[in-house]
């Protein structure tokens, strides 16, 4: 595989980011025409869509990872409910992080083809923005912009990887991907590049996520929702 890209799809490169629009998040250049093309449709339906989160690199994924394995912040079980760390095994602490938040070197956020919205029309003045079902679902502040989005993404290439729950990654309705690219990149993603990744790193729980990474890597990386058809 070219250098530039096992970079890319491990999140070590950032050479295919452009800014999105007025702010300080990037996504990669090829999205930027359909998320915008999206943006527009969702504002002709009475919604604004709004950009939580983009482009995430490798340093900044080790950085959350090292953060919740060592207890400086918090790890969240199924239900959103505060884990007690100290009380459960390594491997345990492992897959409980992995529900929330992925592995560095394995994160769709690398790709800048993966995105998470809300509706800024309907984000209450000073309220901070959790990312958690309550907000997308049902009577949430954010549900109907998400229901629309429901029946409209496909038409620009948007799709949710994490839909429902598979037993890996918790389900994250605010969590859009770019299925042209991000189904190519995900196809570029395996264990050895995730390994050269960690080369050089320090990476709390290293040992235990070497010694699984092959279960870890089919349970919480691969186990998405498939994608639609590409007809890009």
């Amino acid at each position: 595989m070219p250098q530039n890209l096992s970079q890319l799809v491990t999140g070590r490169s950032e050479s295919h980011l452009v800014a999105w629009h007025g702010t300080t998040l990037r996504v990669h250049e090829k999205v930027l025409a359909p998320l915008t093309r999206l943006s527009e449709r969702a504002a002709k339906a009475g919604f604004q869509l709004g950009v939580v989160s983009a482009f995430r690199g490798f340093s900044d994924q080790l950085r959350i990872w090292n953060l919740k394995a060592t207890g400086k912040r918090t790890v969240l079980d199924t239900a959103g409910k505060p884990v007690d760390i100290f009380s459960i095994s390594s491997i345990e602490l492992a897959h409980s992080i992995m529900r929330w938040s992925a592995l560095p070197g394995a994160s769709r956020h690398h790709w800048g083809t993966d995105l998470d919205l809300i509706d800024l029309k309907a984000l209450p003045k000073d309220y901070k923005v959790q990312l958690i079902p309550e907000e997308v679902e049902g009577s949430g502040m954010f549900a109907p912009f998400h229901d629309w989005l429901d029946e409209e993404m496909t038409r620009d290439g948007f799709y949710r990887p994490y839909d429902r729950d598979r037993g890996g990654v918790s389900p994250e309705r605010w969590h859009l991907s770019y299925y042209p690219l991000a189904s190519t990149y995900d196809g570029k993603l395996t264990e050895s590049l995730i390994l050269e990744a960690w080369k050089n790193q320090e990476i709390a729980l290293e040992n235990v996520l070497k010694k699984n990474l092959t279960e870890i890597f089919q349970k919480f990386v691969k186990n998405i929702s498939p994608a639609p058809v590409n007809t890009d």
